[in-house]
Protein backbone atom coordinates (compact mmCIF):
# COMPACT_ATOMS: atom_id res chain seq x y z
CA UNK A 1 0.00 0.00 0.00
CA UNK A 2 1.32 3.45 -0.89
CA UNK A 3 2.07 6.10 1.69
CA UNK A 4 -0.83 8.20 0.42
CA UNK A 5 -3.18 5.26 0.87
CA UNK A 6 -1.91 4.68 4.40
CA UNK A 7 -2.40 8.35 5.12
CA UNK A 8 -6.09 8.38 4.15
CA UNK A 9 -6.75 4.95 5.60
CA UNK A 10 -5.24 5.95 8.91
CA UNK A 11 -7.35 9.10 9.02
CA UNK A 12 -10.61 7.29 8.27
CA UNK A 13 -9.95 4.50 10.74
CA UNK A 14 -9.16 7.07 13.43
CA UNK A 15 -12.49 8.80 12.88
CA UNK A 16 -14.31 5.46 12.79
CA UNK A 17 -12.97 4.52 16.22
CA UNK A 18 -14.02 7.85 17.62
CA UNK A 19 -10.45 8.73 18.58
CA UNK A 20 -9.63 12.37 19.20
CA UNK A 21 -8.09 14.33 16.34
CA UNK A 22 -4.36 14.07 15.67
CA UNK A 23 -1.93 16.21 17.60
CA UNK A 24 -0.09 18.98 15.78
CA UNK A 25 3.08 16.88 15.86
CA UNK A 26 1.29 13.93 14.22
CA UNK A 27 -0.28 16.13 11.56
CA UNK A 28 3.06 17.79 10.78
CA UNK A 29 4.72 14.40 10.48
CA UNK A 30 2.03 13.27 8.02
CA UNK A 31 2.39 16.41 5.95
CA UNK A 32 6.16 15.98 5.76
CA UNK A 33 5.73 12.35 4.65
CA UNK A 34 3.33 13.51 1.95
CA UNK A 35 5.76 16.19 0.79
CA UNK A 36 8.54 13.62 0.60
CA UNK A 37 6.38 11.23 -1.41
CA UNK A 38 5.27 13.92 -3.87
CA UNK A 39 8.85 15.16 -4.28
CA UNK A 40 9.94 11.66 -5.29
CA UNK A 41 6.99 11.50 -7.67
CA UNK A 42 8.16 14.79 -9.15
CA UNK A 43 11.63 13.42 -9.79
CA UNK A 44 10.14 10.32 -11.45
CA UNK A 45 7.91 12.38 -13.75
CA UNK A 46 10.79 14.66 -14.74
CA UNK A 47 12.84 11.62 -15.68
CA UNK A 48 9.95 10.19 -17.78
CA UNK A 49 9.43 13.53 -19.52
CA UNK A 50 13.09 13.66 -20.55
CA UNK A 51 12.91 10.04 -21.73
CA UNK A 52 9.80 10.62 -23.85
CA UNK A 53 11.30 13.76 -25.32
CA UNK A 54 14.40 11.84 -26.30
CA UNK A 55 12.22 9.12 -27.86
CA UNK A 56 10.28 11.68 -29.91
CA UNK A 57 13.52 13.15 -31.19
CA UNK A 58 14.83 9.70 -31.96
CA UNK A 59 11.81 8.65 -34.05
CA UNK A 60 11.30 12.03 -35.69
CA UNK A 61 9.36 12.14 -38.92
CA UNK A 62 10.74 8.75 -39.93
CA UNK A 63 8.43 7.08 -37.41
CA UNK A 64 5.84 9.73 -37.00
CA UNK A 65 3.38 7.56 -35.11
CA UNK A 66 5.91 6.54 -32.43
CA UNK A 67 7.18 10.10 -32.14
CA UNK A 68 3.66 11.47 -31.59
CA UNK A 69 2.92 8.83 -28.97
CA UNK A 70 6.06 9.82 -27.12
CA UNK A 71 5.05 13.48 -27.21
CA UNK A 72 1.57 12.59 -25.91
CA UNK A 73 3.03 10.71 -22.97
CA UNK A 74 5.35 13.66 -22.32
CA UNK A 75 2.37 16.02 -22.23
CA UNK A 76 0.57 13.68 -19.80
CA UNK A 77 3.57 13.56 -17.49
CA UNK A 78 3.94 17.34 -17.64
CA UNK A 79 0.30 17.75 -16.62
CA UNK A 80 0.80 15.40 -13.65
CA UNK A 81 3.96 17.27 -12.74
CA UNK A 82 2.08 20.59 -12.78
CA UNK A 83 -0.62 19.12 -10.54
CA UNK A 84 1.98 17.87 -8.08
CA UNK A 85 3.61 21.32 -8.03
CA UNK A 86 0.27 22.84 -7.03
CA UNK A 87 -0.33 20.14 -4.43
CA UNK A 88 3.08 20.68 -2.91
CA UNK A 89 2.46 24.42 -2.67
CA UNK A 90 -0.84 23.77 -0.88
CA UNK A 91 0.73 21.26 1.51
CA UNK A 92 3.63 23.63 2.22
CA UNK A 93 1.20 26.44 3.03
CA UNK A 94 -0.84 24.14 5.28
CA UNK A 95 2.27 22.85 7.05
CA UNK A 96 3.57 26.38 7.73
CA UNK A 97 0.15 27.45 9.02
CA UNK A 98 -0.01 24.40 11.28
CA UNK A 99 3.52 25.04 12.55
CA UNK A 100 2.62 28.65 13.33
CA UNK A 101 -0.61 27.59 15.05
CA UNK A 102 1.28 25.01 17.09
CA UNK A 103 3.86 27.63 18.06
CA UNK A 104 1.16 30.09 19.07
CA UNK A 105 -0.59 27.38 21.08
CA UNK A 106 2.60 26.52 22.94
CA UNK A 107 3.31 30.20 23.59
CA UNK A 108 -0.21 30.73 24.90
CA UNK A 109 0.04 27.62 27.08
CA UNK A 110 3.37 28.72 28.55
CA UNK A 111 2.03 32.21 29.20
CA UNK A 112 -0.90 30.58 31.02
CA UNK A 113 1.51 28.58 33.16
CA UNK A 114 3.43 31.76 33.98
CA UNK A 115 0.23 33.60 34.89
CA UNK A 116 -0.80 30.76 37.21
CA UNK A 117 2.62 30.80 38.85
CA UNK A 118 2.44 34.56 39.40
CA UNK A 119 -1.06 34.18 40.83
CA UNK A 120 0.17 31.50 43.23
CA UNK A 121 3.05 33.71 44.32
CA UNK A 122 0.78 36.69 44.95
CA UNK A 123 -2.15 34.84 46.53
CA UNK A 124 -0.71 35.22 50.05
CA UNK A 125 0.20 38.85 49.60
CA UNK A 126 -2.23 41.52 50.89
CA UNK A 127 -1.84 45.01 49.42
CA UNK A 128 -2.98 46.59 52.70
CA UNK A 129 -0.35 44.61 54.60
CA UNK A 130 2.28 45.62 52.04
CA UNK A 131 1.38 49.30 52.44
CA UNK A 132 1.53 48.96 56.22
CA UNK A 133 4.87 47.20 56.00
CA UNK A 134 6.32 49.90 53.75
CA UNK A 135 5.10 52.57 56.21
CA UNK A 136 6.89 50.75 59.01
CA UNK A 137 10.04 50.48 56.94
CA UNK A 138 9.95 54.19 56.13
CA UNK A 139 9.38 55.08 59.78
CA UNK A 140 12.23 52.91 61.00
CA UNK A 141 14.54 54.37 58.37
CA UNK A 142 13.71 57.85 59.65
CA UNK A 143 14.39 56.77 63.25
CA UNK A 144 17.71 55.22 62.22
CA UNK A 145 18.67 58.45 60.45
CA UNK A 146 17.88 60.51 63.54
CA UNK A 147 19.92 58.17 65.73
CA UNK A 148 22.85 58.36 63.33
CA UNK A 149 22.74 62.16 63.29
CA UNK A 150 22.52 62.31 67.09
CA UNK A 151 25.53 60.03 67.49
CA UNK A 152 27.61 61.92 64.95
CA UNK A 153 26.99 65.37 66.49
CA UNK A 154 29.92 66.84 68.51
CA UNK A 155 29.44 66.50 72.24
CA UNK A 156 29.44 69.99 73.86
CA UNK A 157 31.91 69.34 76.72
CA UNK A 158 33.60 72.58 77.85
CA UNK A 159 31.31 74.87 75.87
CA UNK A 160 30.44 76.77 79.10
CA UNK A 161 33.96 78.39 79.28
CA UNK A 162 34.70 81.78 77.73
CA UNK A 163 37.00 81.25 74.79
CA UNK A 164 38.44 84.82 74.98
CA UNK A 165 39.55 84.24 78.57
CA UNK A 166 41.20 80.98 77.59
CA UNK A 167 43.12 82.71 74.77
CA UNK A 168 44.32 85.46 77.12
CA UNK A 169 45.57 82.86 79.59
CA UNK A 170 47.36 81.01 76.83
CA UNK A 171 49.11 84.18 75.62
CA UNK A 172 50.18 84.93 79.21
CA UNK A 173 51.70 81.47 79.56
CA UNK A 174 53.59 81.87 76.31
CA UNK A 175 54.99 85.25 77.43
CA UNK A 176 56.19 83.76 80.73
CA UNK A 177 57.91 80.96 78.91
CA UNK A 178 59.62 83.45 76.57
CA UNK A 179 60.84 85.56 79.48
CA UNK A 180 62.27 82.50 81.18
CA UNK A 181 64.23 81.54 78.09
CA UNK A 182 65.63 85.08 77.74
CA UNK A 183 66.81 85.00 81.39
CA UNK A 184 68.62 81.70 80.92
CA UNK A 185 70.68 83.05 78.01
CA UNK A 186 74.27 84.08 79.27
CA UNK A 187 76.63 86.24 77.17
CA UNK A 188 80.35 85.12 77.05
CA UNK A 189 82.72 87.16 79.31
CA UNK A 190 85.51 89.35 77.81
CA UNK A 191 89.02 88.03 78.65
CA UNK A 192 90.99 90.33 81.00
CA UNK A 193 94.49 89.52 79.62
CA UNK A 194 95.69 90.79 76.29
CA UNK A 195 96.55 88.41 73.52
CA UNK A 196 100.29 87.84 72.93
CA UNK A 197 101.75 89.79 70.06
CA UNK A 198 104.93 89.09 68.07
CA UNK A 199 107.43 91.92 67.99
CA UNK A 200 107.59 93.45 64.56
CA UNK A 201 111.20 94.65 64.84
CA UNK A 202 112.61 91.21 65.67
CA UNK A 203 110.81 89.67 62.72
CA UNK A 204 112.02 92.37 60.38
CA UNK A 205 115.61 91.91 61.63
CA UNK A 206 115.57 88.20 60.96
CA UNK A 207 114.34 88.77 57.42
CA UNK A 208 117.19 91.31 56.74
CA UNK A 209 119.83 88.91 58.03
CA UNK A 210 118.58 86.19 55.73
CA UNK A 211 118.77 88.51 52.71
CA UNK A 212 122.35 89.53 53.50
CA UNK A 213 123.43 85.94 53.82
CA UNK A 214 121.95 85.13 50.36
CA UNK A 215 123.78 88.12 48.75
CA UNK A 216 127.08 87.10 50.34
CA UNK A 217 126.73 83.54 49.08
CA UNK A 218 126.02 84.78 45.57
CA UNK A 219 128.94 87.18 45.50
CA UNK A 220 131.49 84.55 46.56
Amino acid sequence: MSKLGKLFKGGSSGRAKGRAGPTPQEALARLRETEEMLTKKQEYLETRIQRELAAAKHHGTGNKRAALQALKRKKKYEKQLSQIDGTLSTIEFQREALENSHTNTEVFKNMGYAAQAMKKVHENMDLDKIDSLMDDVTEQQAVAQEISEAISNRVGFGDEFDEDELMAELEELEQEELNKKMTDIRLPSVPSTSLPTRPTSSRKKVEDDDDMKQLAAWAS
